[in-house]
């Protein structure tokens, strides 16, 4: 028998996405978003999460969509990327989807240059997945910032005083 690949489904413009469900720890509505200045293109701001501050980046402007409009089906899903808490915001989330090991491909081979976050393709009832890996879908510099966001340095700082 088959192994299957469990995933979270989602859309972003007319794409659907997958991402393992382990790394989903729950998808809400999107809430007020507080924007932080400076903070890289793609990151809306943060969001209080039931006590804990998520740092949120919008995937449809990481992906480089042009037409972002918010609507009523806009989902963010709080996932884990190197250990830590991130809100993505996306146009749509769908049901966890079941692909077999046996139809996923390993994506077209082109230079990515740094978008190398594709991981597969997925077959499912006729539509394609594309897989994609969250621990490389921001930049080192971007995470790196981020985690300065959501992170109160307070505590540290007067640690050693």
């Amino acid at each position: 028998m088959s192994k299957e690949m469990h995933i979270v489904g989602f859309r972003v413009g007319r794409e659907v996405f997958g991402v393992p469900i382990a790394l989903v720890h729950e998808i809400v509505r999107v809430p007020e978003i507080t924007s932080v200045p400076d903070s890289p293109g793609c990151v809306q701001g943060v969001i209080n999460l039931r006590g804990k501050i998520v740092s949120v980046v919008d995937l449809r402007r990481r992906f480089g969509e042009k037409d972002i409009k918010p609507t009523k089906k806009n989902r963010i899903l709080v996932t884990e990327v190197h250990g830590k808490l991130v809100g993505l915001i996306v146009d749509s989330a769908s049901e966890v989807l079941k692909i077999p090991e046996s139809d996923i491909e390993l994506p077209p081979v082109f230079d990515q240059g740094e978008l190398n976050y594709v991981t597969g393709v997925g077959k499912l009832n006729g539509r394609l997945i594309i897989l994609i890996d969250l621990n490389r879908i921001l930049q080192k510099g971007e995470l790196r910032r981020i985690a300065e966001v959501s992170e109160p340095r307070a505590a540290t700082a007067f640690a050693g005083l």
